[in-house]
């Protein structure tokens, strides 16, 4: 697997590169990992319901080919998009997506944070409050987008969409349970959890 740090990049700038990216690799193509950051945007999934979000302000707002509802990027988040060939790992979108809630639930413990699943609601909860994001598009057997993990952000624009299309749904970050965590320090053990 290759993993690439693509640092802070406009949402729309790494769509287009993950699309090309999809469109053009074959069964031979090495699965990647790609990291990064993106500027404040709303994203909305491709059947969303745009009523989700209930105050834009200033922020950009991108329709995109992932699942899901709305969600919010900002920086102080880990995006962690996954380029994978499912027919080589012989998974199926379901499997594989609860593959990465685990990893993510492993990546959280190494922290001291205790997160769980919850039936019928992709991502990883902390006490019911959303610490992290799941959305995926497969694409003849290939898998782009990814997830969002909140580790040391802005947390105020969630309070403006119903995340994932639940009203009420509360938001929490790594920075709410550890000190001074950093997107750098979270990268490092996510990229050793995830490399397995």
């Amino acid at each position: 697997m290759i993993i690439k740090d693509l640092h802070l990049i406009q949402y729309g700038e790494a769509l287009a590169q993950m699309q090309a990216f999809t469109e053009n690799r074959n069964a031979d193509t090495p699965d990647e990992l790609w990291l990064c950051e993106h500027p404040p945007v709303f994203t909305l999934g491709r059947h969303a319901d745009a009523k989700h979000i209930l105050n834009a302000y200033d922020i950009p707002i991108e329709h995109t080919d992932r699942g899901g509802q709305v969600t919010y990027h900002g920086p102080g988040q880990l995006m962690v998009y996954c380029l994978f060939d499912l027919r080589r790992k012989k998974k199926g979108i379901a499997e594989f997506v609860c593959d990465l809630e685990a990893k993510i639930i492993n990546v959280l413990k190494e922290f001291g944070i205790n997160a769980t699943c919850e039936k019928g609601r992709p991502g990883v909860y902390v006490d019911h409050a959303k610490i992290c994001s799941i959305g995926l598009r497969v694409k003849h057997g290939f898998t782009y987008h990814g997830l969002a993990l909140n580790i040391n952000m802005d947390l105020k624009p969630f309070s403006d969409i119903n995340p994932c299309g639940y009203e009420n749904l509360a938001v929490t970050q790594m920075a709410d349970f550890v000190a001074d965590v950093t997107v750098w320090q979270v990268k490092a053990a996510l990229v050793h959890v995830l490399s397995d």
